[in-house]
């Protein structure tokens, strides 16, 4: 018997089809940008002002396009924007008098999280994020935004340092991952991760975290296990990333789009699956566009919260979080699914 089409994935074919084409209207509006640039500047007495101004106007519009409903991986792009508000941008917006606090006492400093101490309206609060930068100089710098075992044994110290002080935890997550390299696999990169995992799920203190890029694997994971789990309209979520799968699955990375869409990794996916407790609208065209509009929601969004944590107790605070996250997912037994496929 032939199944019937389902509805859903017919109309999400259809908006992946829709998308496909805005994308490519926009490589060929800006190719186009492009080569009339390049006559402009060698051909002389030639004016094409008023053409360029015209096909930018036209590549504005098929961007906005995109930004407004954008398919599972244009979301993924949107996430990864190099002009997305950083970590400094929301701890600036957060806080006032904030201090970095640097090293794990083990090892080194790990420029790739950023941790300290601040005033969110004048009640101290400990930030902790990922850290990508600006250019591929910055980036280097902080190794894409990928942490090392040492970052995240920086990032609990500063947590254990704040439950002391009985001031909340907020955590801004965006990173691809943590960094996979030998030298981290050597260093306990697993075992760090894990023990962030505990240290999150113990902490007697208010936990905020808010994905406010790429939210990849464990290594965001690793300082996600918040009382309250935010996320940005247009950032993701996952377990590995779109290429990731693919290269896993079919042996083939370019199939990154196909994959986008079946990992389930948007805002609207999350919120549905439990995943995240609140969806932060972002300003039209995406963060990038309106960076100072974007901070401002997740300031608004993190106070909001800290406010609600405060006023529950601090065993009542564990016992959610710590039952949240096994929540996450759902497990069949394979014996007893045949078992109760043969109505036994």
């Amino acid at each position: 018997m032939v199944a019937p089409p389902d509805p859903a994935g017919v109309a999400r074919a259809s908006d992946d089809a829709a998308g496909e084409r805005l994308e490519r209207d926009l490589a060929e509006a800006e190719r186009e940008i492009a080569e009339l640039k390049r006559i402009t500047t060698t051909a002389r007495g030639m004016d094409l002002r008023e053409q360029i101004a015209v096909l930018e106007a036209r590549a504005e519009e098929l961007r906005e396009a995109i930004a407004s409903d954008p398919t599972p991986w244009q979301t993924v792009l949107l996430a990864r924007h190099a002009e997305r508000p950083k970590v400094a941008d929301y701890i600036a917006g957060l806080t006032t008098e904030f201090a970095e606090l640097h090293g794990d006492r083990a090892f080194r400093d790990d420029p790739a999280i950023v941790a300290g101490l601040g005033l969110v309206d004048g009640r101290a609060a400990a930030v902790v994020g990922h850290a990508k930068g600006r250019d591929t100089r910055e980036n280097i710098a902080r190794n894409f935004g990928m942490p090392n075992p040492e970052g995240y044994r920086k990032a609990m110290r500063v947590m254990h340092l704040a439950e002391k002080l009985r001031a909340p935890v907020i955590t801004l997550i965006d990173t691809p991952g943590a960094y996979p390299g030998k030298e981290a696999e050597e260093r306990g990169q697993s075992e760090a991760i894990a023990r962030a995992l505990i240290g999150m799920a113990r902490l007697r203190t208010p936990v905020v975290t808010v994905i406010t890029g790429e939210g990849g694997s464990g290594g965001a994971l690793a300082i996600g296990v918040g009382d309250a789990v935010l996320m940005l309209e247009r950032a993701v979520y996952s377990v590995i990333s779109p290429e990731g799968c693919a290269a896993i699955l079919w042996r083939d990375g370019s199939r990154g789009r196909e994959a986008a869409r079946a990992l389930r990794l948007t805002a609207p996916d999350l919120a549905g699956f439990g995943i995240v407790d609140e969806i932060i609208p972002e300003p039209p065209g995406g963060a990038h566009r309106h960076p100072d509009q974007a901070v401002a929601a997740v300031a608004a969004a993190v106070r909001r919260h800290l406010a609600a944590l405060a006023e529950r107790p601090v065993d009542l605070l564990r016992e959610g979080r710590y039952a949240k996250f096994p929540r996450i997912g759902r497990l069949r037994d394979a014996g007893q699914a045949q078992a109760g496929g043969r109505g036994g």
